[in-house]
């Protein structure tokens, strides 16, 4: 068990634009931080992190925190996982326990598959260094490619023995389940009933997540079994998606954020041997094809990728479609191709660093350049092709979403093709009206839904406009108040207009009546008998109230870890609100924003004035709704009691308007 010191270390020093900066590359927009939700896919960035609050919140899929919830929610980490992740990060010592049987039992079926890789690449990892069998097969050819044993130790690669069950046996023998390790598919069950590895007998890439967890392996066989596969993956599971994963991207997030550039090959010894090199910013699809996930992976941290390729023609027109899902995923993408028989590994292999950096910066090419190298030497002299070869370009050129981007390579392909930006424009303009057509379609059921609902409401008399529900944003207002000012000590001025009323100014002075926030909230919603209606609202409220009683300061990140997943995104929410201040008209619908040259108690007291005349109008609407419906009754109680809710509506007219004259 972790340590109350250790947990506390670990909140005073993680930063959260920090933590997230290693998954999300972050823009400063005011005194936030703004970046591509890391949990949707987006193109406009809806994910803000607060370095002063030290929260975030995503918009768009209403996740919010602080540092720990990100690694958790991110991750899919534990608690303790959470703190052990971020104490690594920052050095801080942690007193690490070994699991017992009972822990690994009670462990959530994504966080044994998870347990099971990372006690797989340990096992693979060491048998390559230690074992006579890993040394001299799978320790050998690493040293062959030319890896140090700095990198092998790096990347984490393995060796998984020709024995048919030598990891299983090990694993079961760890007091791993066998259903775990069957999950991530390590061992293969047989019809005979045995459990055979994997990948028995091959040299092992462990992949990992942005933040280094262990989802699946790569396995290359080193044998001349013409009938296996020469590199076999990690089948689908929970944890291992390979449609959203890039190898090296653990290793490599750093120095993509920072260069602002991503380099993307095919193969692990392509990365491996390019980080050797000194080229960080590097990953690999696996040997996979492209997908728009993997790119906006990518896209968290840079707008700038640089495809390279080897020599091989055929490969490099398979490879085409890559560079389109590229485009329309509004990035930047350049390509550079190796001489003949060369690939990125072995390229980097026999090339200094510095020349290594020069020929990448000298040969990457737009992709325009890149497709009329390539196809133009089999278009030639033949027009067919080449309008061909045009019209494959202009497709490309279609898929970009920035109108000023398309024109510029319409300017370069008319450049290029020695072909009028004319025809070029109308051909794309063809093209993007076909791609808009193609979508409405799709809508058009939808669309056509929602206009008959938007109709019938009209012709009906209904208004289309969405009503702000007053009673909700008061006891909204009220749970911020307490989030931001709660434990603040005030002087409240209604108390002593009160107090004046009643003639006990002096006895009140004398006292140096002083409140807390939230002692004068409780108090005044307590004195008028009111409970939030919101069940979110009363949940937290309810909390708020007991955490302040029982502690004497109020740390955000502390009392987020205490709170529900619900509760703690209601919270966030809550606290990164303040852009909401700017699209409403709050005023108009009697709920105040706190300005400038407002004190806290001004603004509290006016909040909780509001509230008390918004339930007391509630209360006399009823009445009179009540007092219409039973028309041959005696409504002169009914009346009366009217009459004594407007006195008391009046008299918070007369206070509000006290409180609000003082900064007027």
């Amino acid at each position: 068990m972790i340590s109350k010191a250790t947990i506390d270390s670990v909140f005073e020093t993680a930063r959260v634009e920090e933590v997230i900066g290693d998954f999300v590359l972050l823009k400063r927009a005011g005194s936030n931080l703004k970046g591509l939700s890391p949990f949707s896919d987006e193109k406009s960035p809806s994910f803000m992190v607060s370095p002063v609050k030290q929260i975030w919140k995503d918009f768009s899929s209403g996740k919010g925190g602080n540092a720990i919830a990100f690694i958790m929610e991110h991750e899919h980490f534990s608690y303790p996982e959470a703190i052990r992740y971020l104490a690594k990060k920052y050095n801080i010592e942690i007193e690490e326990t070994e699991q017992s049987q009972e822990e690994k039992a009670e462990a959530s079926e994504k966080e044994s598959m998870y347990l099971v890789s990372e006690f797989a690449q340990k096992y693979f990892h060491n048998t390559l260094l230690n074992s006579d069998e890993g040394k001299a097969i799978g320790y050998s050819y690493f040293k062959e490619r030319g890896f140090t044993n700095e990198t092998i130790k790096k990347f984490g690669l393995g060796y998984s023995p020709e024995t048919w069950d030598a990891f299983t046996k090990e694993a079961l023998g760890q007091g791993y389940k066998l259903e775990y390790i069957d999950k991530v598919g390590l061992t293969i069950l047989r019809e005979d009933g045995r459990h055979l590895d994997r990948f028995k007998g091959r040299v092992m890439f462990p992949i990992q997540s942005m933040s280094g967890r262990v989802l699946g392996f790569g396995g290359r066989i080193l044998g001349n079994d013409k009938k296996a596969a020469k590199y076999l993956n990690s089948p689908e599971s929970e944890i291992y998606h390979k449609s959203k994963v890039l190898y090296g991207i653990f290793h490599a997030k750093q120095a993509i954020a920072k260069l602002d550039n991503c380099f993307l090959c095919e193969g692990y010894t392509d990365v491996i041997q390019m980080h050797q090199s000194g080229i960080e910013n590097v990953v690999s699809s696996s040997g996979t094809a492209l997908t728009p996930d993997q790119i906006r992976l990518i896209n968290r941290l840079t707008k700038n990728i640089t495809v390279l390729f080897d020599g091989d023609a055929a490969g490099l027109r398979a490879s085409i479609r890559g560079i389109d899902l590229i485009l329309e995923e509004g990035m930047n993408v350049k390509v550079c191709t190796f001489p003949d028989g060369d690939d990125p590994d072995s390229y980097a292999k026999k090339t200094p660093h510095d020349e290594l950096v020069r020929y990448l910066d000298e040969n990457a090419m737009d992709f325009i350049q890149f497709k009329a190298s390539l196809l133009m030497k089999d278009a030639k002299n033949d027009p067919i092709k080449k309008a061909e070869l045009i019209r494959d370009m202009v497709n490309s050129i279609a898929k970009i979403p920035d109108r000023i981007k398309r024109e510029i390579y319409v300017q370069e392909c008319s450049r290029i093709m020695d072909i009028s930006e004319e025809v070029l424009f109308n051909t794309l303009a063809q093209l993007i009206q076909k791609d808009i057509s193609d979508a409405g379609k799709k809508q058009k059921t939808a669309e056509v839904s929602e206009q008959k609902a938007f109709e019938i409401h009209k012709n009906e008399g209904v208004s289309v406009h969405v009503k702000v529900d007053v009673l909700y944003e008061l006891e909204r207002k009220i749970i911020e108040i307490l989030l931001l000012y709660g434990n603040v000590e005030e002087d409240f001025e209604d108390v002593l207009l009160k107090a004046n009323e009643e003639g006990k100014l002096e006895e009140v002075k004398e006292k140096n009546n002083r409140y807390k926030v939230f002692r004068r909230i409780y108090l005044s919603l307590q004195e008028d008998e009111v409970e939030l209606t919101t069940p979110i609202f009363r949940e937290i409220y309810n909390d708020l109230i007991g955490y302040f009683n029982e502690n004497e300061s109020f740390e955000t990140e502390q009392y987020l870890m205490r709170l529900s997943p619900e509760l703690s995104q209601e919270v966030t929410t809550i606290l990164m609100d303040d852009e909401r201040v700017a699209l409403h008209n709050w005023e108009a619908q009697q709920i105040y924003v706190k300005q400038k040259d407002q004190t806290i108690s001004q603004y509290t007291s006016e909040t909780i004035l509001t509230l008390r005349w918004f339930l007391v109008n509630k209360i006399i609407e009823e009445i009179k709704a009540s007092v219409s419906s039973e028309a041959d009754a005696d409504n002169s109680e009914s009346l009366s009691m009217v009459m004594d809710y407007v006195k008391l509506i009046n008299n918070f007219a007369s206070e509000l308007g006290r409180v609000m004259s003082r900064y007027s």
